[in-house]
């Protein structure tokens, strides 16, 4: 379980478009103190890795090395979204992502805080936006050292670019589960896809969300916890390589599950809750799916082998019993 968290926040960020705030207090990205506290909690909470909002700037640069700093004492594990758009949503030329990758590969490809799977992972947030050709011509030269995934929305976009990218991670933070009800079909549809490719799936879920601050109309209300846990029912059902919890700390959209003046620790406790469970049972896999995915592993793996093991245990138990009976 990875969840997306953002290093944006000044002390001034928390006067504009915000209805709750960290129970921290309104923090800075600049703080290592509250870099570590939010890692511990997440842990805490069945969380194993941020997958972190970053660009190449002088700022996030600074940030994104600090909060890495941090990870490696805690042995917490890091990832990638690249915002491939400006603030007005259109792309950034490609020499810039080109060259951001590039910077971002040079630094952390062989950082163990970026080892979540066989090779670091970046995804590019605002694939959509860019064609085939300028993604294969950024994202090629540094796929030998790190795994690059696009963001697409539904599977025809996935199929557009999947021959230029390393799998697909969904950042759907407005779905509602009361009202979309083909959530479940969408997510599973697009695992198969994706895993028919070989590559990764990362598969959203979120506790809610309300950006009517920052323009939004959409409002998915929380119901104490009931809407993160449809969402990652949903979302788990479609075999995903990686769960991405939308979010930890987007205060601007009210996704967060960061402990905040509003909620307390609420949304942490149902985390806790939900990954201290078994698991509901996997929907099947794409038609090519025995093989290995792009981190060298099979996603079914763990979940077979913890079966097996299981069984055998039962077994040996049954066994053991058998024999101590008397004649």
């Amino acid at each position: 379980m990875l969840a997306y968290y953002y290093i944006w926040y000044t002390e001034g960020s928390w006067d504009r478009a915000k209805t709750d705030y960290p129970s921290l207090g309104r923090y800075s990205s600049d703080d290592s103190g509250v870099m570590r506290r939010h890692i511990r909690a997440a842990k805490r909470s069945g969380i194993t890795g941020f997958i972190v909002s970053w660009k190449s700037t002088p700022v996030l640069d600074r940030r994104l090395a600090t909060l890495a700093d941090v990870a490696r004492e805690e042995g917490f594990t890091l990832s990638i979204i690249y915002q491939g758009l400006d603030f007005h949503r259109n792309p950034l030329p490609v020499d810039r992502v080109a060259a951001d990758l590039a910077r971002f590969e040079e630094r952390y490809a062989a950082d163990p805080a970026f080892s979540v799977f066989s090779k670091p992972l970046v995804i590019w947030s605002g694939t959509w936006k860019f064609s085939l050709e300028n993604i294969a011509r950024a994202a090629g030269p540094v796929r030998e050292r790190l795994l690059v995934l696009g963001s697409e929305k539904n599977t025809a976009g996935y199929e557009r670019i999947a021959s230029a990218v390393d799998g697909n991670a969904y950042y759907w933070s407005s779905v509602d589960p009361h009202r979309d009800k083909g959530t479940a079909a969408k997510l599973a549809a697009m695992g198969t896809a994706v895993h028919r490719h070989k590559g990764l799936w990362i598969a959203p879920f979120a506790p809610g969300f309300n950006a009517r601050k920052i323009g939004g109309r959409r409002v998915v209300d929380r119901r104490d916890g009931e809407t993160l846990r449809r969402q990652h029912t949903a979302a788990i059902t479609s075999s995903p390589d990686a769960l991405g919890l939308i979010s930890w700390n987007e205060f601007s959209e009210n996704s967060h599950v960061e402990p905040s003046v509003r909620y307390g620790d609420r949304y942490l406790a149902v985390l806790r809750d939900i990954t201290g469970t078994p698991a509901p049972r996997l929907s099947p896999l794409a038609e090519d799916s025995s093989g290995t995915g792009a981190s060298g592993r099979s996603p079914t793996g763990p979940a077979v082998a913890g079966g097996t093991m299981l069984l055998l245990c039962v077994l040996l138990v049954l066994t053991v019993r058998r024999r101590r009976r008397p004649e």
